[in-house]
């Protein structure tokens, strides 16, 4: 066999692959090469780098992969939108900047599975403190770091309608808390968020810039990986395409795959690995049978509820076009409406009492707004995005034909489980009781959105079915476990049954987190990376956290 060209290569330059890169190539021995089908992040793209532009890379063709699921059944036959980001960075160059671990029993349930005993709280803490710089936390606080390239900047909630809603919340019965990433995750409160210093940092900035110039390592971006390249059940390489050039090849001691929940799948199903009775008939050369790549896709529904404003203290001014050059040059100085994502303080609630740890999250928004910056009021606003955030709806990923240009089905099933139907009226509901509280009354001049005559279940579900969008939280299509279904080993993050061959994203998750994705999957890529490298793991930690049931006890 021919020298081999590189000791890594990382198929995708998103979250989890610019972590990688960095930490692989710290050994000056290991040549690393990182393929990014999408763009760089220049430093002078403004709708990447100013926090509140976020409305733009989203739905656009330069920024974004444009993905829309297969018609959903329970939701009237819609195909949802799904904004994944095509460009350096992945999706934390276009995502909301929202910074959430989940909840520590996420892990536990994690673990809780046939060989995932070290991805428990206790083992997973450790990686999310070392990649943090959390600003706003104590020195000394057990669950958070301070060293890490990952700065973190919590949320100044200024605006008169956020201390409002938080005391809303408390008149309503649900509680506050201090860290919603740290002791107790349970409650409302100022949000930590990947913004510093009045720009995003991506996971690009963060990882890949400070060592983009080691001689160890290259990037490519507008590189395209159409398959992996396999000698009997060892990858050996890639293939892939920059622009409309001839396919290039590339050999490596170890193939990682770090393009997501959507992109991973697809290219181990374009490669021969996945169900043989589905590729078979797609004239897909089978290389090993695995019936997991691309089942268990899980993802978080959302939908705004929408409220106008009787005094003038929203964020509406800003949004009009005259503004634009003022708040830019705001910006540019690191301050002013356009250096914050505006998400800045929300929390976590059960909805019911059969369950463990919050199934629902929110984040208050103080303008009336959509992703795309529709403003269905037309004057001042607010707002609260609100989902479940443990919804046993399964869906898929699967390609329809061996061209890997061609889109693979996305079937995510939302609304087509009774918990799940549930659990979205009871989102309804709580949400209603917050924003109808005291406490917001010198605001409140009523409910936009569902609006009053949405009322009955029957009608709730009709409304989410109408109107839900997805939260960009995609995951688990090559989940990680021992079981039939697993696609990767938790032990060593190596695909079953190949060699020189693994993935490290959101897609090897077993189950989705209880909140935004993008924390969990870069602790995924640091624990990873001591794995791949065979260090020693980093200690595990003996932080106590908040557990309902426990506390229950203790009242009792």
């Amino acid at each position: 066999m021919a020298t081999l060209q590189y000791d890594f290569v990382i198929v995708g330059g998103g979250s989890a692959g610019s972590a990688l890169a960095n930490r692989l190539s710290a050994d000056p021995g290991n040549r690393v090469l990182v393929l990014e089908a999408g763009r760089s992040d220049y430093p002078w793209d403004v709708f990447i780098h100013m926090p509140a532009a976020l409305t733009y890379p989203i739905g656009s063709r330069f920024y974004d992969w444009k993905y829309e699921s297969e018609p959903e059944p329970h939701m009237g036959g819609r195909r949802v939108y799904h904004a994944r980001g095509k460009v350096l960075g992945g999706s934390s160059s276009i995502n909301g900047m929202i910074f959430q671990r989940g909840n520590p029993m996420d892990y536990e349930r994690w673990a809780a599975d046939p060989g995932m005993e070290t991805w428990d709280y206790a083992h997973c803490l450790p990686y999310f403190q070392r990649m943090e710089n959390c600003l706003a936390a104590d020195p000394d606080d057990e669950f958070r770091g301070h060293d890490g390239p990952l700065v973190l900047e919590r949320g100044p909630a200024s605006s008169p309608l956020f201390p409002a809603f938080l005391e809303a919340v408390q008149e309503a019965g649900y509680p506050r808390t201090d860290d919603v990433n740290g002791y107790r995750q349970e409650g409302f409160a100022p949000f930590d968020r990947n913004v510093h210093r009045g720009r995003r940092l991506s996971a690009s900035k963060a990882y890949l810039k400070p060592v983009k110039r080691r001689p160890n390592l290259d990037v490519k971006t507008r590189a395209l990986v159409t398959r992996v390249l396999f000698e009997g059940k060892r990858a050996v390489g890639v293939e892939y395409r920059r622009g409309r050039g001839k396919p290039q090849q590339v050999r490596a001691r170890e193939v990682i795959l770090c393009g997501g929940a959507i992109n991973s799948p697809q290219l181990l199903q374009l490669s021969g690995v996945g169900n043989a009775e589905e590729l078979e008939p797609l004239g897909i050369d089978v290389v090993h049978h695995l019936p997991g790549v691309g089942e268990n896709m899980q993802d978080h529904l959302e939908v705004y509820v929408q409220h106008a404003c009787k005094q003038p203290v929203s964020m509406q001014p800003y949004m009009a076009k005259w503004r634009a050059p003022f708040i830019g040059l705001q910006w540019l100085f690191r301050k002013g409406p356009a250096a914050t994502n505006h998400f800045e303080a929300g929390g976590f609630a059960r909805s019911n009492e059969d369950v463990d740890y919050p199934n629902l999250m929110f984040h208050f928004l103080p303008i009336a707004v959509r992703y795309d910056g529709s403003s269905p009021s037309g004057g001042h606003g607010y707002q609260v995005h609100v989902g479940p955030m443990y919804s046993d709806a399964i869906g898929s990923v699967k390609v329809k034909s061996k061209d890997p240009r061609e889109r693979p089905a996305l079937r995510f099933n939302y609304l087509s489980t009774e918990q799940d139907r549930r659990e979205w009226v009871e989102a309804i509901r709580v949400t209603r009781k917050l924003l109808n509280q005291p406490a917001l009354s010198p605001y409140n001049d009523g409910e936009i959105s569902p609006g009053p005559s949405v009322a009955s279940d029957e009608e709730i579900l009709a409304w989410v079915a109408k109107e839900g969008e997805t939260a960009l939280h995609p995951s688990c299509t090559c989940k990680m476990g021992t079981d039939e279904m697993a696609v990767v080993d938790p032990a060593s993050m190596r695909v079953h049954g190949l060699e020189g061959l693994r993935v490290v994203d959101a897609s090897v998750m077993p189950y989705v987190t209880n909140g935004n994705i993008y924390a969990p999957v870069m602790m995924i890529a640091e624990k990873a990376a001591d794995l791949i490298l065979g260090k020693d793991p980093l200690p595990s930690s003996k932080a106590v956290y908040y557990r309902h049931r426990d506390a229950q006890k203790q009242s009792g």
